[in-house]
């Protein structure tokens, strides 16, 4: 009995640990999200503005641009830009991406020569590669607040793949942020950029001006700025969504923890009271045979 007394209580000792470590992860996450949160909601400034210029002038292009970001061509290869995380602890995050590309694939080709990964994040270039998926670019180590020159890497080398045609269009695949508690798979086109769909025009005062140099010239500085903030308040969505839902697993794990523990002391309580019962009864016993 005693060495199953000492067994029950260092599961208590270990599992107060665990505990431990679990909140430790809880608070940092939730400093994470919080930061992650006000930049995201900084940032739909920027992007709606970004946004709505160059609309306006895809809207009021004559034709004449060759940017390759505008080049639609027949669709033989899809290219998806999955972002996931570089580490596990986060609950369904992962999964819930994951399983929302494959069901795509499956849903949308019928065979692994119509599409290609790239993966942001290292949970997500592991799955792929598990499964013999062809990654035409991988990305590992992204910071929590990434920067534009990080952005610009990603873009640069996405649009170098569509410009070699290696696909043919590009969609962008995230975990979008909604609170704390709920983020939804999202799966965005980004090349060929259009405005199809899209409000034409949403800055109409820029119509009244005329431009120097041209809309053409003008429109191939903007597109990749409209590139990286397409994937940049992705980045900036999913790693939200990422922090909240590691604050909810690890949340989650300390509330587990603690009903363990409860649990082990209760078991605890009972042994020793089993023990302390089981001494008394032999020592009665004891004293009864001597007499």
């Amino acid at each position: 009995m005693p060495a199953s007394l000492n067994e029950i209580k260092t599961k208590i000792t270990s599992t107060g640990k665990t505990s431990q470590i679990t909140g430790a992860m809880q608070m940092v996450s939730a400093a994470k999200l919080q930061k992650s949160e006000s930049a995201a909601k900084s940032y739909q400034v920027y992007s709606k503005k970004v946004h709505d210029v160059t609309v306006d002038m895809i809207s009021h292009d004559t034709g004449s641009s060759t940017n390759p970001m505008l080049i639609k061509r027949p669709i033989k290869k899809t290219g998806y830009l999955v972002i996931s995380s570089d580490r596990g602890l986060v609950g369904s995050y992962n999964a819930n991406i994951l399983k929302n590309v494959t069901a795509r694939l499956a849903e949308r080709h019928d065979k692994p020569e119509e599409y290609v990964i790239l993966a942001l994040g290292g949970m997500g270039a592991d799955f792929f590669k598990a499964r013999n998926i062809d990654i035409a670019y991988e990305m590992r180590g992204l910071t929590e607040q990434p920067t534009f020159d990080e952005v610009r890497e990603i873009v640069k080398e996405a649009v170098s793949l569509y410009q070699d045609e290696s696909f043919d269009e590009l969609y962008v695949c995230y975990n979008h942020h909604v609170n704390s508690l709920i983020s939804e798979p999202r799966i965005e086109k980004m090349l060929p950029i259009s405005v199809d769909g899209q409000e034409e025009g949403a800055s109409k005062d820029l119509t009244t001006f005329e431009l120097e140099p041209s809309r053409e010239v003008i429109l191939d500085q903007l597109l990749p700025q409209y590139a990286e903030s397409m994937i940049y308040g992705a980045i900036i969505d999913a790693k939200t969504a990422e922090h909240a839902a590691g604050m909810t697993a690890m949340r989650t794990a300390t509330d587990n923890a603690k009903t363990v523990i409860n649990d082990l002391t209760i078991q605890y309580n009972r042994a020793r009271q089993a023990a302390i019962t089981q001494e008394i009864t032999e020592i009665v016993a004891g004293a009864s045979a001597l007499e």
